[in-house]
C-alpha cells in the first residue's frame, strides 16, 4: 500500500491566508484584487510586504521575495500560502527556506507551472501534500472556465473528490498510486538535486507550455535515462500547449511522441487531463493517493 503523506488541516471561513510572490512580478492591482476574490470564499487573505516589486523579471530579490515566503510559512496563523504567479524565480530560493515549522503547523500551499519546484520539495522533503491550481495573476481571467476555480476552492475546503474528464489514452486499465509531478520543464530540472523525484509506483502527471516539440522529447527522455519513467503506476498528460516547431518539422504530435518514448512500459497512459496551461485547470493534489482509471473516452482520478 503506498504511504500517506501529511495531509493539512483544510480551510474553513474565517481563515487566514497569505499571497506570496516567490517568482515573477505581478502587479499590485491583481495582489488586491485576489484579495477581495478571497474575501468572497470567506478567507482572509493578506499580501507579503515585498509581493508587488520588482526586480528585472522577479517580484524583488532573491532575499526579499524569500522573506515574505519564510514569513508566511513560519507563522501559525497563515493556513495557506498562495504563490501569485509563476514564471521562474523558486529554484533560486528553495534550498533556503526552512521549513521546519510545518511539522507542527502544516499549511497548504498553492500554485502551478513554476511553483512545481515546491510541490516537488515539499512532497520528496517535508511529506507534505500540497495543492497545483491556479493563482491569483489569474483570478479574475475571464477566459479561465468556472470549474478552474470551484475545484480549486473544493479542494482548500476539503471537498474536491476527484476529476472526470474527456480523453485518449493507451493501455486503459485501473491504476493506483500517489500524485506527483507538475511541469515537466521544472520538474526534469529537479533530477539530482535534494528533491530528486521519486517515481516509484506515482501516478506522474506532467504539463507543459510554450516548449519546442524536440524539447518535450529531450526532456522525456532524460527523465526516462533518469529512471524516472521505469515504474509508474500511470501516466496522466495535462495541457501541452503553444507548441513551437523548428525549421526543420519534428513532424509527431506530442501524443504520439511521449507514446514513443514509453512503449516499452505496460502501465496506462492518459492523455487530456484538465490541469496546466489550459483555461480548464482543474486543481489536483501534489502528494496524495488517488485512482486513476480510463473507459472509452472517458477518464477519471479519484483522491484516496
Amino acid at each position: 500500500m503506498p504511504v500517506s503523506k501529511t495531509l493539512p488541516p483544510f480551510l474553513k471561513k474565517g481563515d487566514e491566508v497569505a499571497i506570496v510572490s516567490p517568482a515573477f512580478c505581478i502587479d499590485e492591482d491583481k495582489l488586491h484584487a485576489a484579495v477581495d476574490f478571497l474575501a468572497d470564499w470567506g478567507l482572509k487573505a493578506r499580501i507579503g510586504k515585498n509581493a508587488a516589486k520588482r526586480n528585472g523579471p522577479f517580484a524583488g530579490t532573491d532575499e526579499e521575495r524569500l522573506s515574505d515566503f519564510q514569513e508566511a510559512t513560519d507563522d501559525p496563523s497563515v493556513k495557506a500560502v498562495l504563490c501569485a504567479r509563476g514564471g521562474y524565480g523558486l529554484l533560486r530560493i528553495i534550498d533556503r527556506i526552512d521549513f521546519s515549522s510545518l511539522k507542527k503547523s502544516p499549511k497548504w500551499y498553492v500554485g502551478y507551472s513554476d511553483i512545481t519546484v515546491l510541490h516537488t520539495w515539499l512532497s520528496e522533503r517535508e511529506n507534505l501534500v500540497s495543492i497545483h491550481g491556479d493563482m491569483p495573476l489569474n483570478y479574475y481571467d475571464t477566459d479561465k472556465e468556472e470549474i478552474t476555480f470551484s475545484t480549486l476552492k473544493k479542494a482548500l475546503f476539503g471537498r474536491l473528490a476527484g476529476i472526470v474528464w474527456e480523453g485518449d489514452g493507451a493501455r486503459k486499465r485501473r491504476a493506483e498510486g500517489e500524485i506527483a509531478g507538475g511541469n515537466l520543464s521544472l520538474y526534469y530540472s529537479l533530477v539530482g538535486t535534494p528533491a530528486d523525484p521519486d517515481t516509484n509506483g506515482k501516478i506522474l502527471f506532467l504539463e507543459d507550455v510554450g516548449e519546442y516539440y524536440y524539447h518535450i522529447d529531450r526532456m522525456l527522455s532524460s527523465l526516462k535515462l533518469a529512471g524516472k519513467l521505469d515504474n509508474l503506476a500511470a501516466l496522466v498528460v495535462g495541457g501541452m500547449t503553444q507548441m513551437n516547431d523548428t525549421r526543420i518539422p519534428w513532424g509527431k504530435s506530442i501524443e504520439e511522441t511521449i507514446l514513443e518514448i514509453v512503449a516499452e512500459y505496460d502501465y496506462p497512459v492518459l492523455f487530456g487531463f484538465p490541469a496546466g496551461h489550459v483555461n480548464d485547470n482543474r486543481a489536483v493534489f501534489i502528494g496524495r493517493n488517488a485512482v486513476v482509471e480510463a473507459k472509452g473516452k472517458k477518464s477519471s482520478l479519484k483522491f484516496t
